[in-house]
């Protein structure tokens, strides 16, 4: 799903739709509907866990480069193995971004992560990729910096006050917004109730479920 907003938003692809399903499509023209090419673009992962790195090994395929924020280094193989530049501060890594892409888990400490100060620091042709937690952002600054061109767009699959969207933000045309459908494949939902039943036939022999869900503050 991240992939698939990283394609979309830069190309155009939900406006373009929207050109054509309205009527409005005049036929090809050599400057209609022109986009950005992903290839050879800085790709800034928040949050290098299991899904980050998953996101990683698949956008060097797509000819994206590399760069990631988290709390700890990840270790030196699965660097070499991404061809991954870690930054040790956020807002420095924002800062020189085509791409930045949300990967973290839902703390305290990650509300509004990318407050409107650190959406202030992007260069206005990057783009905002979320599939993890809609509060991780500043849904209202971000609204601000895309009506105002000071972002190129984003790609959201999550809200900060779900399911309520600011209005606004469904009105912008470098925006491509999904309903939080990240998980919703068939296979996925198979999975996560077959993981669901593991771990109640686990609690109930007695033993530690394995997806226990740990409050970091305890």
């Amino acid at each position: 799903m991240t992939m698939a907003l990283i394609l979309a938003v830069p190309r155009r692809l939900s406006e373009g739709e929207r050109l054509l399903r309205g009527g409005d499509w005049q036929g090809w023209a050599p400057t209609t509907m022109l986009g950005h090419r992903i290839w050879g673009k800085r790709l800034g992962i928040i949050g290098m866990g299991r899904i980050g790195q998953a996101v990683a090994r698949r956008a060097r395929g797509f000819g994206l480069s590399i760069h990631y924020h988290n709390r700890n280094r990840v270790d030196e193989e699965t660097e070499h193995e991404l061809e991954a530049t870690w930054w040790q501060s956020l807002d420095q890594m924002l800062a020189h971004m085509d791409f930045v892409s949300i990967h973290c888990p839902s703390t305290p400490a990650t509300y509004h992560l990318l407050s409107a100060r650190r959406l202030g620091l992007l260069r206005p042709q990057a783009y905002v990729i979320n599939t993890s937690r809609g509060h991780a952002i500043d849904e209202a600054a971000l609204v601000r910096l895309l009506d105002a061109g000071r972002i190129a767009g984003a790609g959201l699959d999550v809200y900060e006050n779900e399911p309520l969207v600011t209005p606004k933000l469904l009105t912008l045309d470098n925006v491509v917004a999904l309903p939080h459908i990240g998980s919703a494949t068939i296979e996925g939902r198979r999975d996560m109730g077959e993981k669901v039943l593991i771990n109640i036939q686990t609690f109930a022999d007695g033993h530690n479920p394995p997806d226990r869900v740990i409050d970091p503050a305890s």
